[in-house]
């Protein structure tokens, strides 16, 4: 009846326009990054950081913590990982909403183009964040929210177009084999 048109100039109104994404850019300078070797998820003495020291890196620049181990510090003592290099200009763009598979896939082959280009930057990287208290998890399971929620994954691509795929849930979540 009556209500259906109703219902949707209110959900037209007030819900679609919350799902629209809202995209932030920033450039971070002078950046200190891990030196990073496609072949070596492991990382090597002196020529490599491992794929475990680069998710916890990217945690701490994403969170805006600082790099610089200072003992003064009340928040954290944290360092880039070695070796490292100091980049002079890093791009950030962040994307919060609800954003579909299709549209992950479409940034993944638009961050490759990147590398079509004459740029210098040797990898980069796109992360997807889960919503914390997502009711599912991969594979269809229930997501166990637990103690932190934790559920995402991210890619880290190379300039010859190798890749890591990296992912973390809880402990009480299934994952893809």
């Amino acid at each position: 009846g009556a209500e259906g048109p109703t219902l949707m100039s209110y959900f037209s109104k007030n819900q679609i326009q919350a799902l629209k994404p809202k995209i932030t850019f920033s450039t971070l300078r002078d950046l200190q990054c891990p030196v990073l070797q496609s072949k070596d998820l492991q990382g090597k003495p002196e020529e490599s950081c491992s794929t475990e020291e680069l998710l916890e890196w990217l945690g701490a620049v994403l969170n805006q913590v600082s790099l610089d181990n200072k003992s003064s510090s009340f928040i954290s003592t944290y360092c880039c990982p070695e070796p490292n290099t100091v980049v002079e200009k890093a791009f950030l763009c962040t994307i919060t909403g609800f954003i579909i598979p299709e549209k992950i896939i479409q940034l993944l082959e638009q961050l490759c183009c990147y590398f079509a280009e004459p740029k210098l930057a040797p990898w980069l990287t796109l992360t997807v964040h889960g919503f914390a208290d997502s009711p599912v998890s991969w594979r269809g399971s229930e997501h166990g929210f637990h103690k932190g929620g934790e559920n995402l994954y991210n890619f880290v691509i190379f300039r010859n177009l190798d890749y890591w795929l990296q992912m973390a849930v809880g402990a009480h979540d299934d994952c893809p084999p």
